[in-house]
């Protein structure tokens, strides 16, 4: 069995975290989004993995290479222009010869691959979806299937009270080679908006596959944030680097914690990091490898990236700091509050609560 990796987009709603790098190469506990996919996917004995590029392609190619480092072999697709959902992975059909899987490049989930491949040799599918069931559906497509799990329709983010099923569709599938058929070669075409209609109207066999995994697209800030969370709080089974500690405490190789830093559970701090005096980290907090945090700092519930330094007396609550930041002291640094990467925050400068910097212009 073989697998794709969508891994073409911009991921523009998480800007500015995406400004210097795809979103698959946004990390999610100190790995790139992606790591987290090929090895799920290697799990599965699925070690044959396509990915479609467009947007700064050489931070994966570069990262990621032909995959041995992480018992796969890669092979990228790239797009000189974005060709939709399907029409990507119209371009990988030579490949593709085989029953394959499609799993997003900014998942979080540890959805158990062999039961959704399971689920679609037993029904003797064209296509399968994984549905994960959600409380609130206003911001998924949802998807309506009858007694047997047979799609018979999709509702795109549907209003409270008007929706007509609470089964998100994850963009995770399962299909057989077959369904090159139903996507014309040379054209921008959706999934979503133009194959899985066609394949309703058609009767085909296509079903839905309901998960009891976790499932997380990470592709806005907010959801950024809750995926974190929630890989802390123990929802997800994800690797996490670094020595496992009492209460949920990973600490990296070489990284040093003064005696007087207090550091509370569900926290992870990456490798060659610097903790000083007096600080404090608390809440589901996540440090990047090769950070420095200076004395008297107090951070609860953010995600910081590699290599940023945060000098003494800075507050940080619910922030999100990309890679080779610099908060120098006292900087007064408000709620929520997202930097890119290489973002300077002068002495006792003040950020606005929920600002975003740098700005695209």
């Amino acid at each position: 069995m073989k697998a794709m990796i969508m891994a073409a987009g911009v991921g523009s709603r998480l800007e500015p975290l995406t400004f210097n790098r795809p979103k698959p190469m946004v990390p999610v506990m100190n790995r790139p989004a992606m790591e987290h996919i090929i090895k799920l996917l290697a799990k599965y004995g699925i070690t044959e993995i396509a990915a479609n590029l467009w947007y700064l392609p050489e931070k994966i190619t570069d990262y990621f290479q032909e995959g041995a480092e992480f018992g796969v072999s890669l092979y990228y697709s790239r797009e000189k222009d974005l060709m939709g959902t399907a029409g990507g992975v119209k371009k990988l059909e030579s490949f593709l010869d085989e029953t394959f899987v499609i799993v997003s490049g900014d998942a979080v989930t540890d959805i158990d691959l062999a039961s959704l491949v399971r689920t679609h040799r037993e029904k003797k599918a064209l296509a399968t979806i994984a549905l994960r069931p959600v409380e609130d559906p206003r911001h998924f497509g949802v998807v309506v299937t009858d007694q047997t799990g047979k799609i018979k329709a999709f509702q795109e983010k549907p209003q409270p009270g008007e929706e007509l099923s609470k089964l998100a569709n994850t963009g995770i599938y399962i299909f057989e080679p077959e369904i090159f058929r139903y996507i014309p070669a040379g054209e921008v075409y959706d999934f979503g908006k133009q194959v899985f209609p066609c394949l309703v109207q058609a009767d085909l066999p296509f079903y839905g596959h309901v998960m009891d995994e976790y499932w997380c697209d990470i592709g806005t800030l907010d959801q950024y944030r809750i995926g974190h969370y929630d890989i802390l709080q123990g929802r997800v089974g994800l690797d996490i680097p670094g020595d496992w500690h009492q209460g949920g405490l990973y600490i990296g190789e070489g990284t040093q914690i003064a005696p007087t830093a207090g550091i509370g559970e569900k926290v992870v701090i990456g490798a060659n990091c610097r903790i000083g005096n007096n600080v404090e980290i608390l809440g589901e907090t996540v440090i990047g490898d090769g950070c420095y945090i200076g004395d008297n700092v107090k951070i609860c519930a953010s995600i910081i990236w590699d290599k940023t330094r945060i000098e003494k007396g800075v507050r940080l609550v619910e922030c999100i700091i990309g890679s080779e930041c610099q908060i120098k002291s006292s900087a007064n640094i408000g709620a929520r509050v997202v930097f890119g990467d290489q973002v300077i925050a002068e002495a006792g400068q003040t950020i606005a609560t929920g600002t975003k910097t740098p700005v695209r212009e």
